[in-house]
């Protein structure tokens, strides 16, 4: 029972590379999920569909929105795994501290994934986080305020930036959103 997502990938395509992404074996999402790890199998190879309630579990484990699960438009068989329409894209994330987060990558197959975040007016990441990625990011419109590394940089339109598995925070203390597309390898969400 193939579940077809809009965008070309399966939802289990999409769960074992959020899976090998975080460097979990399928026994250790067996263990945080209360499931077999024979189910999970079956999951990832879209031989068996999980509940919503499984579904919630996995997100949880997997440290990803329940919505970046599900998908909004469908695409034409012609351009699926190759475009995404601004009305099918993904919401992933959170949503908290004033960050809008979609998917522009087709799918979560790749060795990366391209992210379309707005950081609204006031938007914060308090506490620093640390990836095992190399990101770049490049600043659309509006300013940015990003810390790597323990040193503050100031981006403006056109401008970009690096993170290489360094502790960083950002935050929009401007009275206008702030939108940057996000490359990170290997994809998190």
């Amino acid at each position: 029972m193939k579940h077809d997502l809009p965008d070309g990938g399966t939802l289990g395509a999409d769960l074992r590379a959020l899976r090998k992404a975080r460097g979990l074996r399928l026994a250790d999402l067996a263990t945080a999920t209360g499931r077999s790890i024979g189910w999970l199998s079956q999951v990832e190879r879209d031989m068996s569909e999980p509940s919503i309630a499984d579904l919630r579990a996995l997100a949880d484990v997997l440290d990803v929105s329940l919505s970046s699960l599900f998908h909004n438009a469908a695409a034409p068989a012609v351009e699926q795994g190759h475009v995404v329409r601004r009305a099918a894209r993904r919401p992933i994330g959170s949503r908290e501290a004033g960050l809008v987060e979609e998917l522009l990558s087709p799918d979560l197959t790749d060795a990366f994934e391209v992210i379309h975040s707005t950081f609204e007016p006031g938007a914060r990441l308090g506490d620093p986080v640390t990836r095992p990625t190399q990101e770049v990011g490049y600043v659309v419109s509006g300013q940015l305020e990003v810390t790597i590394a323990g040193r503050p940089f100031s981006l403006f339109p056109g401008d970009s930036f690096r993170i290489k598995g360094e502790p960083f925070t950002w935050m929009n203390p401007h009275a206008e959103p702030c939108v940057v597309i996000w490359v990170i390898a290997p994809p998190v969400y």
